[in-house]
């Protein structure tokens, strides 16, 4: 089904990663592209800061309240999402080594999960924690439409590791909806974010698990954000938009980036949780807009 097009908002600038922190001797070829940087995971602490990650380089950034970039770490591994605990702890999804905890004092990174079942994990994506601790995150590996063997975990306060579920193509982002009823899950190569209702969920295992969004063009769904009222916020790879969708799927706004094609993550934050911010990494910058509604309180 086609909506009218929505109301389109434009982004601006925030902060810009300086060309000192730019990688240009021997940069890294990804997809066709030589990149200087590739910028995901945005994640607010509680002073404020917005962290993110550098995928192709490992390395991790803060950012302050003006937009400066500090280098925290730099490690041999490919950082993916970032998130932090209730008690501030740093974690990370990353591709090539699993779940990744941070020691922001001294740059240390410790392996908090490798694998599933004696394997290592094929490529860990993005990760989300519930209210109650629960942590879900996306094993994307090398996954497609012509090879869906991507797989979806919940690990447990417990120390239970659920796979939720397998054979999917190319999950990426994810986010529960405000409620806490639903995980949805970007599957970029599927060009759709399916959901997964919590209470058809069995002997850890998802149950009627449906397509909420189908867009097209661009590359896919990339990272996801809930606001408070149950919007759905999808950043849109390779069309350089963010898709703001109401509870019940229907396009509400569209935001447009005055930069690249490479929205990649969201993360709300600044005065009331109000501001939405934009990773894009075709440029190498932090983009912002000020929204409606507040985004959802996150655990940390």
């Amino acid at each position: 089904m086609l909506f009218a097009p929505p109301p389109v908002v434009r982004a601006e600038v925030f902060a810009r990663l300086p060309d000192a922190l730019r990688v240009r001797q021997n940069p890294v070829v990804r997809n066709g592209i030589v990149r200087d940087s590739l910028l995901e995971g945005p994640a607010f602490d509680v002073h404020g800061n917005l962290w993110c990650v550098d995928m192709v380089y490992g390395r991790i950034f803060r950012i302050d309240a003006h937009g400066h970039f500090e280098l925290v770490t730099q490690y041999e591994g490919h950082p993916n999402g970032l998130k932090l605990n209730a008690s501030g702890q740093i974690i990370i999804a990353d591709h090539s080594r699993g779940l990744l905890t941070l020691d922001a004092t001294n740059g240390r990174m410790e392996t908090m999960l490798a694998g599933y079942a004696g394997e290592p994990f094929r490529g860990l994506n993005d990760l989300h924690f519930a209210s109650s601790g629960d942590l879900y995150f996306t094993d994307q590996g090398s996954s497609g439409m012509e090879g869906p063997a991507g797989r979806v975990f919940c690990l447990r306060t417990d120390g239970r590791l659920d796979l939720l579920l397998d054979h999917a193509p190319s999950p990426n982002g994810i986010a529960l909806g405000a409620d806490e009823k639903t995980l949805f899950v970007a599957m970029t190569r599927a060009n759709a974010v399916w959901s997964i209702p919590l209470a058809m969920v069995t002997h850890g295992r998802a149950r009627r698990v449906g397509v909420f969004i189908q867009l097209s063009g661009g590359t896919g769904p990339d990272g996801l954000a809930v606001s408070e009222e149950g919007h759905l916020l999808v950043a849109h790879v390779g069309m350089g938009a963010v898709w703001v969708f109401n509870h019940i799927g229907v396009p509400v706004m569209r935001i447009e980036t005055p930069t690249g094609l490479g929205t990649t993550n969201l993360a709300f934050g600044g005065k009331d949780d109000r501001t939405l911010f934009i990773t894009e990494s075709a440029s190498g910058t932090i983009l912002q807009v000020e929204m409606p509604f507040a985004g959802r309180k996150l655990i940390s």
